[in-house]
């Protein structure tokens, strides 16, 4: 027998066994049966675990469960209206007697703020209400951009001509992807501006009916430059969708690119999870001596591929307190990590002796790691405004910036190299573009930083300018894409 004694202030020593939960329940819940100021309510953190226990040890005490302990929480909620720490401690404790409880109060809390917080929340937590948002439309929208996706990528397939010989993956793939994409993001608002459609419309039209006119030449860098470049060119088309052709707001600019990141975030969970169905149904169905493997490579593979971000974008849509909590996490441990890294990797070519003014790639690879960088830091400030100031990401923010910039510096002074030694191409002269175009707006951010560091500046303005300086990026590849061609010739190898 477990012995609990109470000393009260009539200095009263009451022995409580707990082999008697019916004498030990009722006395809590009458208060000992004495004035409250003389023996008052025991904590939620008491009580709960000894009703919790009586329920599991007497299942037949449901009455007595809603008759002692909802009006004891009811009197704990009220007595903590102001106090959110303790009002989640009792949640915690019993979810389902504080949800009792609540809306039990909840006609006579109704105008308050906390009962329109606990409402969304505890509505929110009951199964029926996880879909109650989505409509037949929804489904709809969601199912008819992954099958127009879906029938488009597989065009070489429906109609048996040679891919390889057009090019059409390298052509249309990201085309394909970003318009499905961009297709369920339209039909999601369920409002139709037609001027707005029309441009929409236009704006993805243009580049699909110029990079299928560029002639088939498989060892053109010119040509190869566009198909690298049009994937970008066709997210930033996306990004106008999200913005609903609002192109000046640099609030809605951040908003997507949260959106990125939330995206990139869920979808990659996304592709892992069907790569391991594919897995799992190639594996099951060769125990059977039945072969899958062509039909998932030329199908069920492309029409996953396509259709993952859009599934992503229903998701992080309807579901948002799945990647919202998980993007910004994300962000602060591999901004870190990321950091580390580099310093180590800097640190490894001093040793080695790596050169990036011979090693074309080698520069290639520091190239990609800016870029990687860039976006990373863009992503982490889009993700550290959105919560509470935290010093340390901040500084850590200021110190990728910094590292970054080296890694620039290096790159443009390798390709200013390389264009002393061997001239100006098409490849060199992009690069040189894309890096100038980088340490310029590295440069604005470091500032930015430097100034949230030392100079307490609210880190919204570092937001501004990652935001300000994106239209600068969408203007030169259309540079690339549209007057690369024309300036240095499809034919140059």
């Amino acid at each position: 027998n477990l012995n609990l004694n109470l000393n009260l202030n009539l200095n009263l020593n009451l022995n409580l066994n707990l082999t008697r939960p019916d004498f030990c329940l009722q006395f809590l819940g009458s208060g000992c049966s004495m004035p409250r100021a003389i023996c008052p309510m025991p904590p939620a953190f008491f009580y709960l675990p000894l009703i919790k226990f009586y329920r599991i040890i007497k299942p037949g005490s449901v009455q007595f469960y809603n008759q002692t302990l909802i009006p004891m929480i009811q009197e704990q909620i009220i007595k903590h209206l102001e106090e959110p720490r303790e009002l989640e401690r009792l949640y915690r404790s019993d979810k389902k007697g504080f949800e009792k409880a609540f809306f039990a109060l909840l006609p006579q809390l109704e105008n308050t703020s906390f009962a329109g917080f606990w409402k969304a929340r505890l509505e929110g937590d009951r199964p029926g209400e996880l879909f109650a948002g989505i409509r037949t439309y929804d489904i709809l929208a969601l199912l008819g951009s992954c099958i127009l996706a879906a029938f488009l990528i597989n065009l070489p397939q429906w109609f048996g001509f040679n891919m390889n010989a057009t090019h059409f993956y390298e052509r249309n793939a990201f085309w394909i992807g970003f318009m499905g994409l961009s297709f369920y993001t339209l039909l999601s608002r369920r409002q139709f501006d037609p001027k707005k459609l029309a441009l929409t419309g236009l704006a993805f039209l243009l580049p699909l009916v110029y990079v299928n006119l560029l002639p088939v030449f498989s060892r053109s860098h010119t040509l190869n430059l566009v198909y690298i470049h049009l994937p970008l060119l066709m997210w930033a088309l996306f990004g106008v969708v999200f913005l609903d052709w609002d192109l000046k707001s640099k609030a809605r600019r951040i908003e997507f690119l949260k959106h990125n990141g939330e995206l990139g975030v869920l979808g990659a969970v996304i592709v892992l999870a069907g790569l391991a169905l594919a897995g799992i149904a190639i594996g099951l169905f060769s125990v059977i001596d039945i072969s899958i493997e062509n039909f998932v490579g030329q199908y069920a593979a492309l029409w996953g591929a396509v259709s993952a971000p859009i599934v992503t974008a229903f998701i992080v849509r309807f579901f948002p307190y799945i990647s919202s909590r998980i993007a910004p996490v994300i962000a602060r441990i591999f901004s870190p990590l990321v950091l580390l890294t580099l310093l180590i990797y800097l640190l490894t070519i001093v040793v080695t002796g790596k050169d990036p003014y011979n090693d074309r790639e080698f520069l290639m690879i520091f190239n990609l790691m800016l870029i990687g960088v860039m976006g990373l830091i863009a992503f982490s400030v889009a993700e550290t405004t959105s919560g509470t100031r935290q010093r340390f990401n901040e500084t850590i923010l200021l110190m990728l910036t910094a590292v970054a910039l080296l890694i620039n510096l290096v790159a443009l002074s390798a390709i200013v190299y390389r264009l002393g030694e061997y001239g100006f191409t098409p490849n060199r002269t992009a690069v040189l573009g894309a890096n100038l175009l980088i340490f310029i707006h590295l440069v604005w951010i470091g500032v930015d930083l430097y100034r949230v560091n030392f100079r307490q500046q609210p880190l919204k303005k570092v937001e501004d300018s990652i935001a300000g300086f994106l239209p600068v990026y969408v203007f030169w590849l259309i540079v690339v894409i549209f007057l690369f061609p024309l300036v240095f010739g499809w034919w140059v190898i």
